[in-house]
Parts: C-alpha cells; sequence; structure tokens
C-alpha cells in the first residue's frame, strides 16, 4: 500500500469518527504489561518458587481461560459487577443530593457532618456482618456495604466544590435575578463536577472492594465467593485468575467515569490542554 493510500484510508476513517491511536500514551502501559508478564513467568522458574505459592503466568491464563469458557467466571463476574455498580450509584447520588443540600445550610452541615464522619470511620468489615443479617445473604446486603464504601470519597469532594464557588459568579446570578435552582444549574453544580469527578474515580474503585467484602462474609455467589471456594480447595492459578479478572474489572470501572469525566467536564480537559501548550 503506498502512502497517499495509506493515509488516504486513515483520514477517511478519521472523518467516519474511529478514534486515532495515541501511541504516546498506549505505548508506555503497553509495554510494562510485557515486561511484567515475563518476568511473572520467568521468575518462578528461575528461583524454583512451587506453583502452590506463585503460579507462572501461563499457569494463571490457562485457568482464567478453563473459567471464563466453562461460563464460572462470567456468572461470577456479573455477579460482583451488578453489585458493584448498584452500590456505587447509590453511594455517588444520595452523597452529592446530601452535599447539595447541607452546604446551603451552615447550620445543617455542623450538625451532620460529625456523624457523617462517624459512619465513614466505622470499620465496613466490622459493619458487613451485620448487615447481612439485616438484609441477607442475597446482593441486598453488598448493595448496601458498596453503598457505604462508595459515600464518603463522593460526599466529601462534593462538599468542596459546591462550597468553592467564586463569590463574583454568585453576586451575578443575584443581580440577574436567578432562582435558587437557577443558580444551582448554572453555577453551582458546573462548578462543583471537576470536585465530584474526583470522588467518583476513588469511589469507583472502592464499589469493587465493597463488594468484595460482602461476598467475604456472606453470599451464594460472585466473585469473593468464587475466591474463597478457590482458596479452600488450594487452587492458587484459578485464584491468581479471580484477582486479574478483578484487577481488569476495576480498570474498566475507572476507565468508564475517566471517559464520563473527559465527556461532561470538557472545559477542564480544554484548559488543561491549554496551559500544557502554553
Amino acid at each position: 500500500m503506498s502512502l497517499s493510500a495509506r493515509y488516504g484510508s486513515m483520514a477517511t476513517l478519521a472523518a467516519l469518527g474511529w478514534p486515532r491511536l495515541n501511541w504516546r500514551r498506549i505505548a508506555p502501559p503497553l509495554v510494562t504489561g510485557v515486561v511484567v508478564l515475563v518476568l511473572w513467568e520467568a521468575l518462578p522458574h528461575v528461583f524454583d518458587v512451587p506453583e502452590l505459592l506463585i503460579p507462572p503466568a501461563s499457569a494463571v491464563f490457562v485457568a482464567l481461560w478453563k473459567g471464563v469458557v466453562g461460563g464460572i467466571f462470567l456468572h461470577a463476574l456479573a455477579v460482583t459487577l451488578t453489585e458493584a455498580l448498584l452500590g456505587f450509584v447509590l453511594g455517588s447520588a444520595s452523597a452529592i443530593l446530601i452535599a447539595a443540600v447541607i452546604t446551603r445550610s451552615e447550620m445543617l452541615e455542623r450538625a451532620l457532618m460529625p456523624y457523617l464522619v462517624a459512619l465513614q470511620s466505622l470499620p465496613k468489615v466490622a459493619v458487613a456482618p451485620l448487615l447481612v443479617v439485616w438484609f441477607g445473604f442475597g446482593i441486598g446486603s453488598k448493595i448496601a456495604i458498596t453503598t457505604i464504601i462508595s459515600f464518603f470519597p463522593v460526599l466529601i469532594n462534593s462538599v468542596i466544590g459546591f462550597s468553592t464557588v467564586e463569590a463574583e459568579k454568585l453576586e451575578l446570578m443575584r443581580s440577574l435575578v436567578a432562582s435558587r435552582w437557577q443558580t444551582f444549574r448554572i453555577v453551582l453544580f458546573p462548578n462543583a463536577l471537576p470536585f465530584i469527578f474526583a470522588g467518583l474515580n476513588v469511589a469507583i474503585v472502592f464499589s469493587v472492594t465493597g463488594a468484595l467484602v460482602g461476598e467475604f462474609v456472606g453470599a451464594t455467589a460472585g466473585l469473593g465467593t468464587l475466591l474463597m471456594q478457590m482458596n479452600f480447595s488450594l487452587d492458587i492459578a484459578g485464584m491468581f485468575a479471580v484477582l486479574v479478572l478483578l484487577a481488569l474489572m476495576g480498570m474498566a470501572l475507572h476507565a468508564m467515569v475517566r471517559f464520563l469525566h473527559r465527556r461532561f467536564v470538557f472545559w477542564a480537559e480544554a484548559e488543561k490542554a491549554e496551559r500544557n501548550g502554553s
């Protein structure tokens, strides 16, 4: 293929909306991943480490392939992903709502914040058995623990976002006789969005942890349950395969939040690009 034909086809794909690969961004993690996999495969053989302690990468990926093809991993993944996403959505939405309410009243913020901090300081592993008693061994208890874990990072960042608004913007809205809802929609919420997404980036990772904690305490399905079953049977390669699956799920969820961040807070990305360009 000639250069003109090659670049012509690339331009056609770009015109059709196909994204161009940013190799400067993709290459470093790709090279790092290859190096880690090579070392993971080689070092157990070099140092004669038993597979019962650290299985080589090939054994782990064989176990991962068998679990995926057999459908065991996919079903467990679907359960854990559902628990994590539902808890994340409930925890984040309630945190944003509460932050929007308490930042409008200094008295209400003083009255509620100490108890919200006390709730966050409770060890979630200690609370999980109580939630299992209340909500049972089904999905409800896992959603509850995930909601609690996801709640506080979003709350703190949302409170900061709603509180750090330039006085000039609020004065402008008052001069325009804007209603409280218009002020919130046009000024307060957009100003808080970068802070909210900072909390969401943390909460989405914590949501996976919350789902696993709930499954460890008591569950009938999910990756946490599968991990404990493999632990009892000393299937170390299978345990590593589940951990790889959890890592991939966490990366995918974090990438989803980052995509939404760039999509809804586009002005922050534009300002960042402008600063880098200057």
